[in-house]
Formats: C-alpha cells, structure tokens, sequence
C-alpha cells in the first residue's frame, strides 16, 4: 500500500475551511469587479523561452518545467514551464492582443501560479495571486495610482480582519533622495534598499552599522540621512502633506516623485479611503528593479508579524520583451494563499459554517418521496438542500448534521405526514419548532437569516 500524503509547499483543505477560504476569494473578485476590472485566465503553462526572458537568477531556479512523455529523451531546456507569477502571462497576453484591447486595459486575474520554494511551513510551492492592473498605451496617468489603494481598502475592509494600513511611497523619491546625497550608481542604490528593507526586522542599529561599515562606507552623516528618510511615517491625510512639503527641492526626479506621490494622496479621500487606512512611508521600496513610481504595501495594524497582505505599485513598461509598443502600468496583488493561511495561525478566520442550510432528514424509507419533495420546495425558495437518502437512527443523522456544519434539520415522520406539517431543529441553539408543510420555505428563510446575524 502506498501511504497517502500530499507533496510540501501545497495548502490542502477540508470542505469547511475551503468554504472559508473560497468566500475570501469571493470577496476579492466581487471588489476587483466592482471597480470596473475585467476577468482574464491564461494558460497554467507557458513556453519556456516566453516565461523566461532573462536566463539566470532566483527567478529560473524556482521554474517549475514541464516535460510530456515524449520530450523526456530530449536534451536541453523543456518546452513548457508552469508560471510562477501572473505578471509575466499578463504581459505575454497584452503583446499579443493589443489590436484586439482597449487601452487603459483594466483586468484581474485570480489563478494558481507555481514556483520552487524551499519547503517550509507557511511557504507555498503552488498558491493563489489575486492580481489587479491598468494598462496603458504610451501613457497612463498617475491618478490611476490613487485607485489602486482604494481597490485595497474596498477589499480589506469587507473582509472585516480589522484595522488595516496601506503605505505608500515613490520609487522615483527614493531614487532623487539617494542621488540627493551623492550615492547615485544605480546598483548601489539597489544595494542600500535591500540593506533598508530590513530596518523592521533587524533594526536601525544594523542598518546604520551596515550602511556606515565597510561594505558601504557611507559615512556616519549619510547614514543617519538615509535612517531620518526612511523612518518616516505620516500619521494623518494633513502629516502626509507636511512630510512631503518637509523634503524641500532637489533633483528633476527627486522633485517629480513628490509631486506624484502628493497627487496619490491628495486623491485618496475623493477615492474613499478613510485616513486612517493609509500613510505615506518612506521606506517601502518593492523590487528596484521593476517598480518605477508609486508603490503600495498593506499591513494588519494589530497583526504586523504576518508582513504586508496586498502589494504592488506602478512600471513604466509592462511588456518591453515582446513588443515595441510602450505599455506602462499599476497593480496590486493578493497572494491568497499565504494569506489565508496566516489568517487562520492567528484565529483571525476560522472554518465556516456548511453551504449546505438544510438537511432534509430520513426516518423510514417508505418517507422518501415526501423527503424529496419538501427538498425540492427548499431549493425553490433558495435554500441549499441536502437529503438523507437512506433511513438511519436519528441520532447519526444529527451528528452527521453537526459534524457537515449544517444549520438547520427538516424532519417529516409519521406523524409529521398525517397531520400535514414538518419539524424543524436548529442545530446552532439546540431548539426544535413545528409549523406547516405550505409555511416551511418562507419560515426558515427567517430563520436562516437570524442564524446568520448571531454569528456576525
């Protein structure tokens, strides 16, 4: 016998939690629509010299490649490789369907993507991305760059996990600032952001040991610069303002990185987004290399450990590796899996109840005809229905209610049958009532809706 497992690095639920896990996703989608964005699906795998466009790196040895039967026998690079981000398909896709879009092209997509991960717990080798992008022909406004943190509170606050923060910043802000103080090569200044990007980790200590050491040799005054810059955090709509008014002047893109951002924020209310659930953070910087303006990182205020739970920002030219056209752009992303799992470590999602809201129950088989025709009217109504399909004792047809996470039993015995009515048991409170068979739909349609308000 071969012992049944999964393979690490993949998030495998039982019904209940993935009823949980597939409302989050449901949220997320209902959001993304909401906000004019329209659905996009490509293909799990993609061919291998399209994925890849830069050979080499971390990226190429997380690659999940794909090999059919018969290319086994074949020598180098497999044909196909799974996608590891939705960024990449989306970029194939936009170069080989511009005629046919319209420009801002706004799309979401929500699919599985696959990546080599070092087998650890709470890292995934196969998760959900739950992308957002505005694409552009040529040009695309900054205020495109506003929407995106209103899409992100629009969705964490449905969720309803608590206080949350959208933190932004201005790649081209942090480039002026480094240029600013003389530290303008752009692989240093990569350098010094990865160096940055551990302050919260590591602390300001380290940072100013590393940047002022030998590696750097930044100088005591560069350095403390550089820690004032990045440990600013506004504090309110009005803070936000001050702060970039406190920058003063300096280089062309220096100067153009704070106009942008002043305009993001300046936006932000018109947006809707609640003060509170957004400030200006000078040290969130997103990958050097691919982010050129604004950027977007989402914490959990009373849950920092689990790190930033939506992230994204703005890239001058989406798709440079398959056509001349220029393509600017702005997303967000939401890697769902992570952060469902996270969720439920911290208590803060637990498993949900049943889609099922009624169980039709079984006592004698000679009952089954009128078990099926009162499931028929339940579903008529809009109540998900589930039968027992086989006469059992009572007591293991309510465990088996309680065990499934459904609310409600409907029972029609004997007597129930003579005498034209049903009994209806509330698994939730433990309460039983008995009404007729005509009143049945409309009666626990109420009774449903109470059950759910008791556990909002």
């Amino acid at each position: 016998m071969i012992k049944p497992r999964t393979p690490p690095g993949v998030m495998e639920l039982l019904p209940r939690d993935q009823i949980a896990f597939q409302r989050m996703l449901d949220v997320i989608r209902r959001n993304f629509e909401r906000f004019g964005f329209l659905p996009v699906e490509t293909p799990v795998f993609e061919l291998s010299d399209v994925l890849l466009t830069k050979t080499g790196g971390e990226t190429e040895r997380q690659v999940y490649f794909v090999q059919s039967t018969g290319s086994l026998e074949k020598s180098g690079t497999p044909e196909l490789a799974l996608r590891f981000d939705l960024t990449v398909p989306l970029a194939r896709y936009v170069a080989e369907h511009e005629h046919d879009l319209a420009f801002p092209f706004r799309r979401y997509q929500m699919q599985r993507v696959y990546r080599g991960e070092r087998a650890q717990r709470g890292r995934f080798r196969e998760f959900y991305q739950c992308d957002i992008d505005v694409i552009g022909k040529d040009a695309l406004s900054v205020r495109y760059d506003a929407e995106m943190p209103a899409v992100i509170n629009s969705v964490f606050t449905e969720l309803g996990l608590g206080a949350f923060t959208i933190q932004l910043n201005n790649r081209k802000l942090m480039r002026g600032f480094f240029e600013n103080l003389g530290v303008a090569d752009g692989e240093k200044q990569m350098l010094v952001l990865r160096e940055v990007d551990k302050l919260d980790k590591r602390g300001a200590d380290y940072v100013r040991e590393t940047l002022s050491g030998d590696a750097f040799k930044l100088g005591a005054e560069v350095t403390e610069k550089i820690l004032e810059f990045v440990q600013t955090r506004s504090t309110s709509h009005a803070d936000a303002i001050a702060q970039l008014d406190k920058l003063g002047q300096g280089s062309d893109g220096f100067n153009q990185g704070i106009s942008e951002l002043r305009e993001v924020v300046d936006l932000l209310k018109s947006c809707g987004v609640p003060e509170k659930n957004y400030a200006v953070n000078f040290s969130i910087a997103r990958g050097l290399d691919y982010y050129t303006g604004t950027v977007y990182e989402t914490t959990l205020d009373e849950y920092p450990q689990i790190g930033s739970i939506c992230s994204g920002g703005r890239y001058e030219n989406l798709a440079s590796s398959y056509t001349k056209s220029k393509l600017p752009g702005v997303g967000i992303s939401i890697g769902a899996t992570r952060l469902f799992f996270q969720l439920k470590e911290a208590g803060i999602i637990s498993t949900a109840e049943s889609t099922v809201e009624a169980l039709v129950g079984l006592m004698d088989d000679a009952h089954l005809p009128q078990a099926l025709e009162i499931a028929q009217l339940l579903r008529a109504a809009g109540i998900n229905t589930e039968v027992q399909l086989e006469a059992k004792k009572l007591a293991k047809q309510f465990q088996y209610a309680d065990r499934s996470g459904i609310g409600f039993m409907v029972l029609c015995g004997e007597n129930e049958v003579t005498r034209g009515v049903v009994t209806v048991k509330d698994l939730q409170r433990q309460e039983q009532f008995e009404l007729p068979r005509a009143e049945l739909a409309a009666a626990l349609k109420v009774e449903i809706e109470q059950q759910r308000a008791l556990k909002r």
